[in-house]
């Protein structure tokens, strides 16, 4: 039987007294390891965590807290290379895939450290400026953030084990909240290594940084009032989530990035082989294939010109066309697989709901179907792969189910707008999204489409060709802007500098003399 991955809880490792749940290779189909948290004291782990690991925390202040990520970001950076054979065996990525995942975090972490840094060495932070109360300015409100005195639960997604990890981390450690998280089970061996190198390391205080592997179950009912918990994943889970006792009755704060049709949108103007045509087509066909689709910032809906439809849908499918698929160990090989056979049965569902042969069939037609291509290394029969679809429909006001389904993998669909309006109209139809991007070269016109799609949407990603070279893709998430968005994409709200530590914190007003509100040392 393959290794049993433990879980560090209440400063100790400790396994569960399960089975436990197997992990996969999903290109050669092997096991690899196992997880379980059955029987676990989850009540004790969460207590530890909220009073040993909080107040080590709540005692050293922003600056020093900083110091403990750049410390984090050394640990992980010295066992890199080992992080990317995990990510090659357990989520099937290719190096290039695996680097978003796993640099990336490293990256989101150093970015709050030397933010952090910059905090200086207070444990509260001031909210704007002191406002008199009356005629005289001898009493006086400051509004001030201090740290929330309870625990950060994340209940992470597969598709990315590290960045995950480390992007809620990084402003939770550094506003001093501890953190208990809880990675999917399909890919949480690379979680559970990064948190067992951090862990050995002793770089964080005793109950800092806590990990439960495989099941969920009771993690939300050991959340209290002041505990914060965030998910990623889907939006049924969610609904779950938010109806919880934890939530609906402790007032547990919650935070949700769930499903997410995000779109491109090419303005008109664009001519076949322009520059804002050609960095459309060159971006749906990276977004489609990064991570496999495995992204909820992936471009799911491309929306064009009417008269550009078939111009676009053929030079998407030419440049899908050259995309080699299978054994990520393979160097020929540009897209590995789903991190699962499961995975693979979901994407496929997700086709025969948008392209089935049926009534459906007069809204969505296959225009690029690279599933007959021969996978590279990998037995079809046994290999979670599945190689990129474009799909289109001609009248995207009828086609309904496009804009209520994401296919999670390699799946994009064409959609032909008649005007400007409507085109916006189109990717307003996602009812909630983490980003769209716009595409032209009009400054002015770029700039009034997104402030018209801004409102559904977290982040508005914007290319002329001037940035064609320093743009950082519709679907890398950034630490300095914003992840999150409206709607069915969750509501919630990740990253973007320092805003991020406003979830770890709580707002207070303290009405004193000035005298008073300089002592605060703010």
């Amino acid at each position: 039987m393959t290794e049993l991955l433990s879980n560090y809880v209440a400063g100790r490792w400790q396994s569960g007294t399960g089975a436990g749940t197997p992990l996969f290779d999903p290109v050669l189909g092997t096991e690899l390891a196992r997880v379980d948290a059955t029987g676990l004291d989850l009540p004790a782990a969460f207590a530890f965590a909220r009073e040993q690991g909080g107040n080590a925390l709540r005692a050293l202040t922003y600056r020093q807290r900083a110091g403990l990520l750049a410390a984090v970001v050394k640990v992980l950076q010295a066992n890199r290379d080992a992080y990317y054979e995990i990510a090659t065996a357990n989520s099937g990525t290719v190096k290039n895939d695996s680097a978003v995942d796993i640099d990336g975090a490293i990256f989101t972490l150093g970015q709050y450290a030397k933010w952090g840094d910059a905090l200086g060495d207070v444990r509260a932070l001031r909210d704007g400026d002191a406002a008199k109360l009356g005629k005289e300015p001898v009493f006086q409100s400051q509004h001030l953030q201090v740290p929330t005195q309870g625990v950060a639960l994340f209940i992470n997604a597969f598709n990315f084990p590290s960045w995950g990890l480390w992007e809620k981390a990084a402003p939770a450690l550094l506003s001093g909240v501890p953190v208990i998280v809880k990675p999917a089970t399909a890919t949480a061996w690379l979680t559970q290594r990064m948190v067992k190198d951090v862990v050995d390391a002793g770089v964080l205080p005793a109950g800092a940084l806590s990990i439960v592997c495989g099941s969920s179950a009771g993690l939300m009912d050991a959340l209290q009032p002041f505990d914060v918990a965030s998910f990623t994943g889907s939006a049924e889970t969610a609904a779950v989530i938010r109806s919880h006792p934890a939530v609906a009755q402790r007032s547990v704060r919650v935070n949700i990035e769930a499903d997410s049709l995000n779109s491109a949108l090419l303005l008109p103007g664009a001519a076949p082989g322009s520059d804002a045509f050609n960095l459309l087509v060159r971006e749906v066909v990276r977004e489609m294939t990064v991570k496999s689709g495995q992204k909820c910032t992936a471009i799911r809906r491309v929306l064009v010109p009417a008269k550009l439809y078939d111009a676009a849908a053929e030079a998407i499918g030419a440049k899908l066309a050259g995309i080699s698929v299978g054994n990520p160990r393979n160097e020929s090989v540009r897209m590995g697989s789903l991190v699962s056979r499961a995975q693979l049965d979901s994407v496929r569902e997700g086709l025969d709901a948008l392209a089935a042969l049926d009534a459906l069939a007069a809204q969505t037609t296959v225009l690029h179907d690279g599933r007959d291509k021969p996978l590279v290394d990998a037995d079809p029969a046994v290999a979670a792969c599945i190689a990129p679809v474009l799909l289109g429909a001609r009248d995207a006001d009828a086609a309904q189910r496009v804009h209520d389904v994401e296919v999670f993998g390699p799946v994009a669909t064409l959609l032909p707008y008649r005007d400007l309006a409507h085109g916006i109209a189109l990717a307003h139809r996602g009812q909630g999204s983490l980003v769209t991007s716009l595409y032209g070269s009009d400054d002015a016109a770029l700039a009034q489409a997104a402030l018209a799609v801004a409102p559904s949407h977290g982040r508005v990603h914007v290319i002329t060709p001037e940035v064609a070279q320093a743009h950082t893709g519709h679907g890398n998430v950034m630490p300095m802007s914003l992840h999150g968005g409206p709607g069915r994409a969750g509501g919630g709200a990740e990253l973007g500098g320092l805003r991020a530590l406003d979830f770890y914190h709580r707002r207070a007003a303290v009405q004193a003399s000035p005298g008073v509100l300089a002592a605060l040392g703010l």
